[in-house]
């Protein structure tokens, strides 16, 4: 089976971010049947809801893996999961101590009650593109166009590397 390129966006704003996010890219690097190729810089964002929150510490992963997207999502959750996340499907966009987010795999387009890749929000989310940007340089995303299109037309907000 031949290895498929992933994007993953990494976002905490519970806790010590900034540790946390570190600590997530070195358990993404010790994934099964997956190496890491790059991780960006880190990130601080502001937090986009209505919630009143804490700013984001973001970055983004290019992995290459030979695992399938749901054993993919699996492990993700799992990591999630070591870093005590806590999911309220009643509220949207809440904080959370560690958000890892499948957000490209390979070329394939995936839309069921567990997943959607290309990730339905990636090109309103400057978090997540500028990171991408940073590691991938101008990708072309099928149906999206160049990262760095989406980078200049993604909605405006607060980001600064800072790591």
């Amino acid at each position: 089976m031949l290895a498929e390129e992933v994007h993953i966006a990494i976002g905490s704003n519970i806790g010590d971010s900034l540790t946390i996010v570190s600590e997530a890219i070195e358990h993404l690097r010790s994934l099964p049947k997956t190496d890491l190729q790059r991780h960006s810089s880190l990130y601080r964002t502001e937090a986009v809801s209505d919630i009143q929150q804490d700013d984001y510490i973001n970055a983004a992963v290019l992995l290459t893996t030979t695992l399938e997207p749901m054993d993919l999502l699996l492990e993700l959750q799992a990591i999630e999961q070591a870093f005590y996340r806590q999911r309220d499907t009643a509220v949207k966009w809440a904080p959370r101590t560690l958000d890892l987010d499948i957000i490209l795999f390979g070329a394939r387009i995936i839309d069921d009650s567990h997943l959607t890749i290309p990730h339905a929000e990636m090109q309103n989310r400057l978090f997540v593109l500028q990171p991408m940007f940073e590691i991938s340089g101008d990708l072309y995303i099928s149906g999206l166009g160049s990262l760095k299109y989406l980078v200049e037309n993604a909605p405006k907000m607060m980001i600064k590397q800072i790591l």
